[in-house]
């Protein structure tokens, strides 16, 4: 499945499920490569016809899976179908990957005691787990700026080979490229509020809502201020993404 946008910049879904993705960063590691994961969904949709730098960033990951339910439902009406693979379900999966290749972790994100929770929660839930760093950035975080270039010299003095990065999109994943082609060996997963939600600084949506597709109606009501609008915004977006998807199953059946 991919999305294309007029500047001739396109961002590709090539982890058709979990498993997949697992298994192309188990080789990696194994290899020694660095690489960025994306967890696309409709608010990055919305984004990436917006910024730029975003698209550029985001066309420039490695793996990218579909983190949202209409992700799913647009890979369908185009005839190429991946299923749901969300960030937040891959933060203690990711971590076991590393623990078995004996490699350590680093955790970037929201504030240090988040941090602090996240990797206790980890390190109980993954055996053999090894939490090499974690850093909360000041606010604003600038993903190109002198800070970012500091956390990079700090991973790479950690030892770390796969960091999680909770800073929000786009920084997340614009942080994510810079830091993957300096250090070449590390790997990067952007999982947005993955970790806020290990530590429980973050409540996620019961089962039973995320079974009926309903969890990004408990994420806005949660925090309908942040949120309402940037929902709001991604509904937006969908008929056009509906129309392109068709066109997409269109052409692939001429």
């Amino acid at each position: 499945m991919q999305f294309s946008f007029p500047d001739g910049n396109a961002v590709r879904i090539n982890c058709h499920d979990s498993a997949a993705l697992l298994a192309a960063v188990r080789q990696k590691l194994r290899d020694g490569q660095g690489f960025a994961i994306a967890t696309i969904n409709v608010d990055h949709l919305q984004r990436l016809a917006e910024d730029g730098r975003f698209r550029r960033a985001y066309a420039a990951h490695d793996l990218v899976c579909a983190d949202g339910n209409p992700i799913v439902w647009l890979s369908r009406i185009a005839g190429r179908p991946v299923a749901l693979a969300p960030g937040s379900d891959l933060v203690l999966p990711l971590a076991a990957e590393a623990a078995r290749a004996g490699l350590p972790v680093g955790l970037i994100g929201s504030s240090d005691e988040s941090l602090a929770l996240a990797a206790e929660a980890m390190v109980r839930a993954v055996p053999g787990l090894r939490v090499a760093l974690t850093h909360a950035p000041g606010f604003p975080f600038d993903p190109m700026g002198e800070e970012a270039g500091q956390i990079i010299e700090r991973i790479r003095a950690s030892g770390a080979r796969l960091c999680f990065l909770a800073l929000g999109a786009p920084r997340q994943e614009l942080f994510a490229i810079r830091a993957r082609d300096a250090l070449g060996n590390v790997g990067f997963a952007s999982i947005g509020a993955g970790l806020d939600f290990l530590s429980g600084h973050q409540r996620r949506a019961p089962a039973l809502l995320r079974k009926a597709k309903l969890e990004w109606a408990w994420r806005m009501l949660s925090n309908p201020r942040r949120l309402f609008l940037r929902y709001a915004k991604g509904f937006a977006i969908l008929p056009g993404h509906i129309r392109q998807a068709a066109a997409l199953r269109r052409a692939r059946r001429d």
